[in-house]
C-alpha cells in the first residue's frame, strides 16, 4: 500500500472541493454515519466542505487527505482545537472517512496516526471523538489504542434515518520524541 497523506490548507481545500464532495457523497451512500442523511447530493456535500474554510484558514481546524498510489482521494480526517481558554489543550477528532473502495488497506490507520502525531506536535494532550456504536470505525479506534469513555443511546440517525447510539473515545497522543522512535523510552522496534 502506498498512501500519501498531506495536510490541506485553505487553498487546497478550495481547489479540491469537488473531489472532497464526491468522497463524502460516496461514503454517506455506503451507509457511514457522518451527520448526513441518504440522498446527499454533490452540491450539498461541497457546501459542507465550504463551511470548514474559515476554521482551516484561522488554524483551529486541521485537515488531512490521503491519496492512493494512483493519486485518487481515498480519505480524510480532521481535528478541531478547542478555542476556550480552559480547553486549548484538547481537540475533537472529526470525520475520519475512507472511501469504501479503499477500505482494508490501512488508510484509516495512517490518517489517524498522522492526526495524532500532528496533535502532539501542536501541544494537544487530549483527543476525543464520537462514532456510531458497532461501526467499523469503532474497531479502528479500539485497535489504535483509543479508550472508550461511554455510550450515548439514540444519539444520531444513520443515513437512513434510524436512531443509533454513539460511543465516545479519547486518547492522549504521544509526542514523537516520547515513543516509537529509536533512542527514546517506549520504542518497540
Amino acid at each position: 500500500m502506498t498512501t500519501t497523506i498531506t495536510r490541506l490548507a485553505a487553498p487546497a481545500l478550495t481547489a479540491h472541493r469537488g473531489e472532497l464532495a464526491a468522497l463524502l457523497v460516496d461514503i454517506v451512500a455506503a451507509g457511514a454515519s457522518l451527520g448526513f442523511l441518504a440522498g446527499l447530493d454533490h452540491e450539498e456535500a461541497a457546501a459542507w466542505w465550504d463551511t470548514l474554510l474559515p476554521s482551516v484558514e484561522e488554524g483551529s481546524l486541521a485537515l488531512w487527505a490521503a491519496r492512493g498510489a494512483d493519486g485518487r482521494l481515498e480519505g480524510t480526517v480532521s481535528w478541531y482545537r478547542e478555542s476556550k481558554p480552559n480547553g486549548r489543550h484538547r481537540a475533537e477528532l472529526r470525520k475520519l472517512m475512507v472511501h469504501p473502495a479503499a477500505r482494508g488497506r490501512g488508510t484509516a490507520r495512517a490518517l489517524l496516526a498522522e492526526a495524532e502525531r500532528a496533535a502532539a506536535l501542536a501541544g494537544i494532550v487530549l483527543l476525543f471523538l464520537d462514532t456510531e456504536t458497532g461501526s467499523g470505525a469503532e474497531h479502528v479506534y479500539r485497535s489504535a489504542g483509543w479508550t472508550e469513555a461511554g455510550t450515548i443511546p439514540d444519539y444520531a440517525t444513520d443515513p437512513s434515518g434510524i436512531l443509533r447510539p454513539t460511543t465516545l473515545f479519547y486518547k492522549h497522543p504521544k509526542h514523537p520524541k516520547q515513543a516509537g522512535h529509536p533512542g527514546h523510552p517506549g520504542h518497540t522496534g
